[in-house]
């Protein structure tokens, strides 16, 4: 049982919950894992958990790029992110957390809504909302402690795109944020 007790959490329950409580979360769309070797990673979990690549794509923004790999079993989606020089967003991350969850991204019924909300419970944007056909998204702030940002995004038969990844990747660029 999950308690939700908001004393439990200052004034306010935690995003997740808010977001839950309304039904705005209606499932995690993917989750993010920063790897040092995309290769290496793309093996482990083909051949040891079942997933299947996707797609790979390269991504480049104004002073660094990185590649990254969809991969899918069932209805569950990983991406496995990697940079490609040292001042890439993924190798600065992994400089400073380590291999791991770089974001998770909650699939949400209403991105203005969810927005609203998470503002409302101290979660701040890091990047414009960044649309495409059928699809929109946000990144909010990186937690400081675990490493792991959040990411809601709003699917209406869309999909990435490299179009909407590259803005995503510039919109944190231009920011310094990794």
């Amino acid at each position: 049982m999950q308690d939700t007790n908001p004393n439990l959490y200052g004034m306010r329950p935690p995003l997740a919950t808010q977001l839950a409580d309304l039904d705005l979360i209606v499932g995690i769309d993917h989750i993010a894992i920063a790897v040092e070797n995309l290769d290496e990673a793309i093996r482990w979990y083909s051949k040891d958990l079942g997933f299947l690549l996707v797609e790979r794509r390269a991504t480049k923004g104004e002073h660094s790029s990185m590649v990254s790999a969809v991969m899918e079993t069932g209805p569950t989606m990983v991406v496995l992110l990697q940079g490609t020089c040292p001042e890439s967003q993924i190798s600065r991350f992994l400089a400073k957390f380590g291999s791991g969850v770089h974001h998770i991204a909650f699939a949400v019924a209403d991105l203005d809504e969810a927005i609203l909300r998470a503002t409302e419970a101290g979660n701040m944007a890091d990047t414009p909302i960044i649309g495409n056909e059928g699809i929109r998204q946000i990144f909010l702030q990186r937690d400081p402690v675990t490493g792991v940002r959040v990411e809601l995004i709003e699917r209406r038969g869309g999909s990435f795109t490299d179009q909407n990844v590259e803005h995503l990747f510039r919109a944190l660029e231009e920011k310094d944020l990794y």
